[in-house]
């Protein structure tokens, strides 16, 4: 990290300090614990009237409570100009009130610190008043306190709009403060602003008044808010309009968008009280604010943030068109709304002590989402749904070398940044469900209403959950007294990666040998070295007893006291005629490799028994397992290929979710081979039955009881289109032709809504050059986010050179259509796509430099690049090119290590596939032809 460093402390605080700013000889990474803020008074005047200076001005006072007698205040500041001239700071409280005031300023660029060398020394007891003027330009990097814009669809005029987004350590660029989530406090905000707009914050008005000196300027004052941590702060002026809930007993709650699309507010308002009473019954705790708001915002970096009463969003994960948003982008919409809601409790009513423990927010507003939504949408099924998409990313991400525990140490702001990632939200989630599921209802619904009721308005770690949960778990009995949850979970939030269990079984003896170790994808990496041990949880069923509703443990794979794995024997399972299926339900993160003949009896179930009485969650966990375990080369392709050609009867949308994401991976490696010809007929004979099965691309839509069998067609078709199934490419050139032939196709569109995507990619890679600009027009006319990214993406599929390298500089060309918040779809759409990928990856190499800056700060998105690139390198030179490029490029990469690792390490395990599995994977499908 030491080149990071160095980098930060390079690039300055742009504090337009007095001279007698100097560099601070403070640098611990925290704040010192010398003062705390008791109270925030916070006015801002924001100027939106002319676009070339677009900026805000502003003071803040903060109550100041001093702990240990200190020379010094030190808060955090960037990119803010401060008259120095006028701070001022006095005593509010304590003996004998003295003058006191700021002598020199010091700031230190490298953790954003702004010190504040005091006259006289603040005394431990007293309380200070600390104002201080700021001012900056409303940025443009969707970070802090920024601008936003939309064209006026009658005037065609620009209208714009200020937003903040503080998560993580933003609010230190819009005013001075304390910014870490441990220095929770009430705020108090006043925005000033021309009165033709609107005023929002986190709290309703409290009163508006006329601006004493600028004509037809007001200043709102907000109420009071509770105390809560700074990057919970928000406010935003703009002249957005707003949807009311009618919701009876809920707070006052609205839904806010730019005129033109507040007609696509209704479903976001009529689901949002719905999730909210449900947490309020399941926390048993009430929503603590009088209102709140939900907003969505055109440019907005991440999918939504959770800013306490008022949250805002992406246009697409909050507006929703019943004409143009097709079931799975109304499903992302309610899990996104669910996972902010769920934030009010985990979050912001409660908050981490600091970002080591991020997946206590992340990972308990994703697992509680999926169960609220659940709630109001039952007939979604979108709890298994959810369930099994977290663990198949987690099973792929936290297999890599390169992955990182749950909770882990953050010493710079941007390793913050990194930790927003799947292992935060997806893992942690999935080793909340593994816990509820062990736990059971009762005594995990307990332990979480004790934690959020002794921690409220405060700050708690992950002890403290655990400490709530082992109690519940006791006196509910759902755990041993002897065992405790600190214990367990430390096992898998506090390492790396997740099991493998071995499962050998000794028919004769009817019993079965587990032994567990850490899974790799890098098979360089050898047995000894791969280490680590996890208490799991043991579910299992029988074929002849095949109860998969009972999730709780039958037994446990245990830990000694330093660490190492106890061996595991289980009694009384039955003869070599019956499998046993480990991890009812996929209950907990980790895959099962069992011996042969165990492997023989599931495939005979599966492609000639009652499959059915199989789970459906794990039937799709056998196919992950077995391809996975064929990948690593710890079972046979055979095997694995004999038990995915059960499919031809499977109809069941998880299974071939989990099969089709396998073979997608090895598909991309081996459509660069001499043998994708075979693969290519192996994947039309598997596809076939079911795409006949479903009617093709028919639009039979209505007729489906089942909403996931609408996820189902909607994949089969994508997949039918690419191997050339059936009718599948003529008919959707068909549908495509009649949309184009009509007068108004902005208006009319005959394509059937779910397979928009699909239609108008296979459209595209068969198409002309009109096809693509009539398309291309489409996306600048369209006023819905879910169409116009599913025409970004389509957009991409073409097989023309010269049209995806102007695509290419199209994304990243300002005077373009493309949002920057949008372009790392159309850029992943290109590099996806066969003919495309050499060309996005020279693009990146080659503009690397340009493509920092057009991110920077938010590199993550720059790091969404790479994963396209780094699943189609399949060969050691290309992947030496691509690590000797890293190298090179290492001023340009900054804040994307872990990205790099990752890519790097995924570049080399695919050309280790290709080494080893290549042709012995080649040979079993030429068998199966």
């Amino acid at each position: 990290m030491k080149w990071f460093l160095l980098f930060v402390v390079a690039l300055g605080l742009g504090l337009a300090a007095a001279s007698t700013s100097s560099s601070s000889s403070y640098n611990f990474y925290r704040l010192p614990s010398a003062v705390r803020p008791q109270k925030y008074h916070l006015q801002i005047l924001t100027h939106l009237d002319n676009p070339e200076e677009l900026r805000f001005a502003g003071t803040v006072k903060i109550l100041v409570e001093v702990l240990q007698n200190t020379n010094n205040i030190t808060l955090h500041s960037k990119n803010l100009t401060i008259d120095e001239s006028q701070i001022t700071l006095r005593q509010t409280s304590g003996d004998e009130k003295k003058d006191n005031c700021v002598s020199s300023t010091e700031v230190n660029s490298g953790h954003d610190f702004y010190v504040l060398n005091t006259c006289q020394e603040l005394l431990a007891g007293n309380v200070y008043e600390l104002s201080l003027p700021f001012a900056a330009d409303l940025n443009k990097q969707l970070e802090g306190y920024y601008r936003s814009s939309y064209k006026d669809s009658e005037t065609n005029q620009t209208r714009w709009l200020s937003i903040t987004q503080f998560e993580p350590a933003s609010a230190r660029a819009a005013f001075p403060c304390f910014d870490e989530p441990g220095y929770k406090a009430p705020f108090v905000v006043t925005l000033g602003f021309n009165k033709k707009y609107t005023g929002l914050s986190n709290m309703p008005v409290k009163e508006t008044k006329p601006h004493e000196s600028l004509a037809d300027y007001v200043w709102v004052e907000f109420e009071e808010s509770v105390p809560m941590s700074t990057y919970l702060v928000a406010y935003s002026v703009n002249d957005f309009a707003n949807k009311p809930s009618t919701l009876p007993n809920s707070p006052l709650f609205r839904t806010w968008a730019r005129p033109n699309a507040i007609d696509q507010c209704d479903y976001a308002a009529e689901f949002g009280p719905k999730v909210l009473q449900y947490y309020e019954q399941f926390f048993g705790i009430k929503f603590p604010l009088p209102k709140i708001d939900q907003i969505a915002i055109p440019d907005f970096s991440a999918g939504a943030m959770e800013n306490w009463g008022l949250v805002t969003y992406r246009e697409i994960a909050l507006l929703f068109s019943p004409n143009h948003t097709s079931l799975a982008d109304k499903q992302r919409l309610a899990n996104v709304v669910a996972h902010e809601l769920a934030h009010q409790w985990f979050g912001n009513l409660v908050t981490m002590k600091w970002w080591t423990d991020l997946w206590l927010n992340e990972g308990f507003a994703t697992y509680i989402a999926s169960l609220g939504v659940e709630n109001i949408n039952p007939e979604w099924r979108s709890l298994e749904q959810d369930s099994l998409s977290n663990l198949l990313a987690i099973f792929r991400k936290d297999a890599l070398e390169s992955s990182h525990p749950i909770s882990r140490p953050i010493e710079m702001v941007s390793e913050i940044s990194e930790s927003f990632d799947q292992i935060s939200y997806q893992k942690g989630s999935s080793v909340l469900r593994m816990m509820h599921m062990f736990l059971g209802e009762e005594s995990f619904r307990a332990g979480l209403q004790s934690y959020l009721q002794m921690y409220s308005y405060k700050n708690a770690e992950q002890d403290n959950l655990w400490e709530s949960l082992t109690q519940a778990a006791h006196k509910f009995r759902a755990l041993p007294k002897s065992y405790d949850i600190k214990s367990i979970m430390d096992s898998w939030t506090l390492q790396t990666g997740y099991p493998v269990i071995n499962v050998t079984r000794d028919y004769a003896g009817k019993s079965a040998k587990l032994s567990q170790e850490r899974y790799l994808l890098n098979t360089q990496i050898s047995r000894a070295h791969r280490g680590g041990c996890w208490w799991v949880p043991l579910s299992y069923t029988t074929q002849g007893e095949q109860d998969f509703n009972n999730t709780a443990p039958k037994a446990w794979m245990e830990c000694g006291k330093t660490g190492e794995s106890l061996p595991k024997t289980i009694q009384d399972l039955p003869g070599n005629d019956q499998w046993v299926i480990f991890n009812t339900q996929l209950s907990t993160l980790y895959k099962v490799n069992y011996d042969s003949h165990n492997w023989k009896l599931l495939i005979e179930t599966l492609t000639e028994g009652d499959f059915e009485r199989i789970h459906v969650i794990n039937r799709a966990q056998l196919i992950d397992d077995a391809l996975y375990l064929a990948w690593t080369g710890e079972q046979d392709y055979e095997i694995a290929m004999r038990l995915i050609g059960y499919l031809q009867r499977e109809r069941e949308y998880l299974p071939w979710k989990s099969a089709l994401e396998n073979l997608r991976r090895v598909g991309r490696i081996v459509r660069q081979t001499p043998e994708f010809q075979f693969f290519k007929r192996y994947m039309k004979k598997l596809v076939t039955p079911i795409y006949m099965d479903l009617n093709g691309l028919n639009d039979t839509f209505s007729g489906i009881q089942q909403q996931d069998q609408i996820l189902l067609k909607t994949m089969i078709a994508n997949w039918a289109c690419q191997y050339q199934v059936g009718d599948c490419v003529p008919q959707a050139l068909q549908y495509y032709r009649n949309w184009r032939s009509e007068a108004q196709p902005d208006e009319t569109n005959p394509v059937p809504l779910n397979l928009r995507g699909t239609i108008y990619c296979t459209s595209i890679r068969h198409g002309s050059d009109s096809d693509w600009e009539f398309l291309w027009a489409r996306y600048k006319n369209s006023n819905v986010a879910a169409e116009k990214r599913t025409i970004l993406t389509a957009l991409g599929c073409s097989r023309e050179v010269w049209i995806l390298q102007r695509y290419l500089e199209m994304t990243y060309d300002p005077n373009q259509a493309i949002r920057k918040q949008d372009s790392m779809w159309a850029f992943q759409a290109i590099a996806f796509n066969e003919v495309g990928s050499l060309l996005a990856k020279k693009y990146f190499m080659d503009n690397v430099n340009f493509l920092y800056k057009f991110y920077y700060p938010l590199t993550k998105d720059m790091g969404r690049l790479l994963t396209p690139i780094s699943e189609q390198v399949i060969t050691q030179s290309d992947f030496n090119e691509f690590r000797n490029f890293v190298l090179m490029s290492r001023d340009s990469l900054k804040g994307l290590e872990q990205a790099i690792q990752q890519s790097l390490e995924t570049m080399l395990t695919n050309v280790q596939w290709k080494n080893r599995n290549y042709h012995q994977m080649s040979r079993s499908i030429q068998k199966l032809l």
